[in-house]
Formats: C-alpha cells, structure tokens, sequence
C-alpha cells in the first residue's frame, strides 16, 4: 500500500517522521481553537480539521491530495511517500483512509512547498462533504 503524510517541510528520502507538536499558524482562527482544545467550526462548513487525538502518533494516509491538504497547512510544507514505522492502526478522527503509527519513514518526496489552488481547495472540500454525508448515512467514502 502507498502512503502519504503531508506537513513539515525539508525532509530527505531516509528521514524519520515522528510525532511533534501540531503547527500553529500566528492569526489563524482555527489554530487558536485549537490551541485551547476547542473543536473550530466554520459556518457554513461546521468542523473542519479534526482536533489530533492522538498526538503520541504520526498520521499517514492512503489519499495524497487528502496529505496535500495537511502539508499545505504548513507554511510551504512538503508532500511525501512514507512508510510505517512500528504498526499502524486506523484512525477514526475523520472519514478519509487515516492510520496512525509510532514513526514514519521518508521514501521519497512527493511534492515540495504545497500551496493549495483554489480549484484542488474546492475538489477537497467537495471530497470531503461526500466523504461525511457518507459516513453520516451509513454509505462508504
């Protein structure tokens, strides 16, 4: 299986992703919530970006444009191909393919500095609204 993990930028294939405080952009809304371990919702859109329930883990994720989205959360984060480090075990934070693992090993990079267009921001969001309306009806993502 190929897995992905989006966010801090400069790895090298070889490299060891393991799990670290979430990053916080200075501004933003959502961090904020997040910060104080408040769910952010958005009108119009209701919860967006899941809080970490697991932070002694690293995610990983079977959907690259879902890891896109979480490297482009990261000022010019980066985009990889990783593997398990330790078991894997599903992750149900959120309706996407997710697991969690100890660590993660860099097999190759991606994509460099992720920056969403707005087109791949709307496909993700309409993913995304397909992917809960599933889940909410008993349908499958």
């Amino acid at each position: 299986m190929r897995y992905f993990h989006g966010g801090i930028p400069g790895l090298k294939p070889g490299g060891l992703i393991t799990p670290h405080e979430p990053n916080y952009v200075d501004g933003c809304p959502t961090c904020d919530a997040k910060k104080q371990g408040v769910q952010p919702v958005v009108e119009g859109l209701g919860v967006v970006d899941p809080l970490t329930e697991r932070p002694d883990r690293v995610y990983i994720t079977t959907d690259r444009e879902y890891a896109r989205f979480y490297a482009s959360k990261y000022p010019l984060g980066d985009l990889y191909v990783v593997e398990p480090v330790g078991g894997i075990e599903a992750s149900t934070e959120d309706h996407f393919p997710t697991w969690t693992t100890p660590a993660a090993r860099v097999v190759s990079v991606y994509d460099r500095a992720v920056r969403l267009t707005p087109h791949r921001r709307r496909t993700l969001l309409n993913r995304w609204a397909v992917a809960d309306a599933a889940a909410l009806y008993g349908g499958t993502s």
